[in-house]
């Protein structure tokens, strides 16, 4: 790799690297602090203005879940130094960077990771043919004859290969079919939270920079949604030099890589992984060199725009007023002749996956906690509900029940639209909607737990318990149903918006976009921080088409296609006194409503999932409480070789499940749809019960987990490394260390150790 590298990316070269990527961010940054104060005086106008948007219903965690652990297993890692798989220990923490160690024994001494992973920007793919495919791609004229010995051989028939166009490529793979299913919803699960890199909660530089990001790639001619706007900023720049720096250094040293068509794009990757780096490092250095610049400045900007707000606004609508008489007649014509015919055709192709997407939310949700209420029923009310809403309180963020969920936005397709769009893929629509999927079900499980939390203080017998779940759960439902409406709806129009205002920025440019530097002279030289032409050009246009998204949007919900609620629907203040719940101190199950035999000091235990670590906790009480959602559980029949599979359960009682569900429709008198799988929440089962599985005719394939033996724990302790594969002896301590690894550590690109 060493003499790849050095013979063609010598210093002369890298030194062209450098200047050429310098030369785009120095571009690029322009744009950014262009957009940094429009973006700042948007952010103050709102928040004295406000907004009319509904109300939510549903309470939303203001206490992270931190200190946890979503997965953890091992898995098979091609090692492209020595040409071999080794068996990693690896586990996904919840900033969702996944840590490879080399072994069990390695995590548990501490001894630094092999590689920390940011998955923002990757795809996962299931098989080495497409794998072969897209590199084959990448690099024009390397293709390999037929007989040939490809790039990569994978010992077994399960691959997963993390692909990114610019950066290092990630080889695993598993024993069967069920682990791939699980790793892949894993996997997927990451690089869904990592593409989602600027936070939520930037008012400023957020906007700023996305915005920035669009106008760059529309001074270059390139409209329409982007793939690669993944990850935190950096990463997202990093990928914006790549799109212009990678095909320049690809057409010139292509011709220059020696040996087989195999060789050349093994060549290949290493060049563009090591180039990425080099840019990575300095579009990290230069952008927050800027972003520094700009919050030393941001006071002064805040104390005119407190100022002289009324003449900034005054001014800018003055400015949007000329702009319309301009371009408004050309506008009008275009929306009516090219957008319009299309609209609902976009909004049902969104509709369809999207809706279905968060009813299966719903059923999820109702199905844990109706067989939580089944397991308080059976095994002694309120002593293990500790242990079972600690279980609960993980669903949103347990990658393998929550697949049901996410699997259904996959058949969103734009046919015959995508193009005409100039829409490069569905994926950030998917994405946008799953992250909604996981925000709305953490809602609604934190409302639950709230609303339950204070049921418990009246000191409930087990039969008022049951009814008191009940109670509570329908009433968390019709939340669900208002905010879940309210989301949709949003999305819906954000994701009409961003495929038709681009277009429509394409169509009118060649007549509008030269006449706009004349409106320059309409802006106060005071204001000109927080008023562009630019900006305002784009939102006369979005008014355009504004009205009719609503109107598409609106007559969706008349007509109660896909249970969205009318607009004239508004709860206001519903339900006050649930508001002020949530401002009290989170809720700790463990500590309250544990019991004196919880604790993580088993190995046996280690997959149970845990609960948040205090910050007065000592060293000691994390590692006893370091917990996990989920780890990596074997099935019986296809274990990793040289581990045993868990041991199986013994056959159980049809008659037990059946008296079970007559007692609790006995006595809660429950309105509720059939149950699917009682009994699957992950808690063990002390009298081998066998659930009825009743699904309905259209059901989804079910998720791996829900695969695993009935009643059978799916916390189990994650497999131990293979002594043949690693070379060593695999201890099993009595104690989980809490994980060391930071936020900080996976933010960036990938390190390797």
């Amino acid at each position: 790799m060493g003499d790849v590298l050095s013979t063609h990316l010598d210093d002369a070269r890298r030194q062209h690297i450098t200047e050429r990527t310098g030369k785009i961010l120095t571009e690029f940054l322009r744009f950014y602090e262009d957009q940094y104060g429009v973006a700042l005086f948007n952010s103050m106008r709102h928040e004295i203005e406000g907004t009319g948007t509904p109300q939510a219903q549903l309470l939303w965690r203001k206490v992270p879940l931190d200190e946890r652990i979503i997965f953890s297993g091992n898995l098979f890692q091609y090692q492209e130094d020595n040409k071999k798989w080794r068996n990693r220990f690896s586990l996904v923490p919840h900033n969702y960077g996944l840590v490879l160690y080399e072994n069990k024994v390695a995590y548990e001494r501490h001894v630094p990771p092999r590689a920390v992973i940011n998955s923002a920007g990757y795809k996962i793919l299931t098989s080495v043919d497409q794998y072969l495919e897209l590199v084959g791609n990448s690099l024009p004229g390397t293709t390999s004859k037929s007989g040939a010995a490809p790039i990569l051989k994978c010992p077994t028939q399960f691959p997963l290969i993390l692909w990114h166009p610019s950066a290092r490529h990630y080889y695993f793979c598993m024993m069967t079919e069920a682990e791939q299913d699980k790793w892949q919803a894993v996997l997927q699960d990451c690089i869904r939270h990592c593409n989602n890199g600027i936070p939520e909660n930037s008012k400023v530089e957020g906007p700023a920079f996305t915005d920035a990001i669009r106008m760059y790639r529309q001074s270059k001619e390139l409209y329409g949604t982007w793939e690669m706007l993944c990850g935190n900023e950096v990463q997202i720049l990093s990928n914006l030099v790549m799109e212009e720096l990678g095909p320049e250094l690809k057409a010139e040293l292509s011709p220059r890589l020696k040996g087989k068509p195999q060789e050349r794009q093994r060549q290949w990757i290493q060049i563009s992984d090591a180039v990425y780096r080099l840019v990575y490092e300095q579009a990290k250095a230069r952008f927050e060199a800027v972003l520094s610049k700009l919050q030393l400045a941001r006071p002064a900007m805040e104390a005119v725009i407190r100022t002289d707000m009324d003449q900034i606004i005054t001014s800018k609508e003055h400015l949007a007023s000329k702009i319309r008489g301009f371009i408004l007649p050309k506008a009008e014509v275009c929306v009516r002749n090219h957008v319009q015919p299309y609209i609902p055709s976009i909004l049902e192709a969104l509709m369809v996956p999207t809706s279905q997407g968060f009813t299966e939310v719903r059923d999820v949700f109702f199905k844990e906690v109706t067989d939580m209420n089944l397991n308080v029923i059976n095994e002694g009310g309120i002593d293990k509900l500790g242990e079972y809403m600690e279980k609960l309180s993980q669903l949103a963020y347990h990658p393998l029940k929550m697949q049901s969920c996410y699997e259904k936005m996959e058949p969103l397709r734009l046919d015959g639209l995508q193009q005409r769009f100039d829409v490069s893929s569905t994926s950030v629509f998917k994405q946008r909607a799953q992250i909604h999927m996981r925000e709305q079900m953490d809602n609604a499980v934190y409302t639950f737990e709230t609303l339950l939390h204070q049921e418990l203080g009246k000191g409930p017998t087990k039969e008022e318990l049951c009814k008191s779940i009940q109670r509570i759960l329908e009433r968390v439902l019709k939340k669900y149903d208002y905010d879940s409406s309210s989301v949709r709806k949003r999305f819906f129009r954000e994701a009409l918006l961003q495929i038709t205002i681009p277009f429509l920025l394409k169509k009118l440019a060649p007549t509008c976009k030269s006449e706009l530097p004349r409106f320059q002279e309409l802006i106060f030289e005071d204001f000109a921080r927080f008023i562009l032409v630019e900006n305002t050009y784009e939102e006369v246009v979005l008014q355009t088409v504004m009205k009719d998204i609503l109107q598409a949007v609106k007559e969706a919900a008349v007509q109660r296609k896909h249970n969205l609620y009318r607009d004239s629907v508004v709860l206001h203040n519903s339900d006050p006194n649930l508001h002020l719940l949530a401002e009290g101190t989170p809720i700790d199950w463990g500590e309250e409503y544990g019991g004196s035999g919880r604790g993580g000091g088993s190995s046996g235990d280690s997959g149970s999932p845990g609960s948040r670590v205090p910050e007065a906790a000592t060293i000691s009480e994390k590692r006893r409480r370091a917990k996990q959602v989920v780890s990596v559980v074997q099935d019986e029949e296809a274990g990793l070789p040289y581990e045993a599979g868990p041991e199986p359960l013994s056959p159980a009682s049809l008659d037990s499940v059946t008296e079970l569900r007559g007692l609790l429709a006995q006595n809660l008198r429950a309105e509720s749809p059939p149950l699917a799988s009682p009994l699957l929440n992950g808690a063990p089962v002390q009298e081998s019960t066998q659930p009825v599985a009743t699904p309905k005719a259209n059901s989804p394939p079910a998720s791996p987990l829900r695969q695993l033996p009935p009643g059978k724990a799916v916390d189990l302790e994650p497999p131990k490394p293979s002594d043949q594969e690693t070379g060593e002896q695999v201890s099993s301590p009595g104690g989980r260390p809490t994980i060391h690894t930071t936020t900080e550590d996976s933010a960036g690109v990938q390190t390797e150790f």
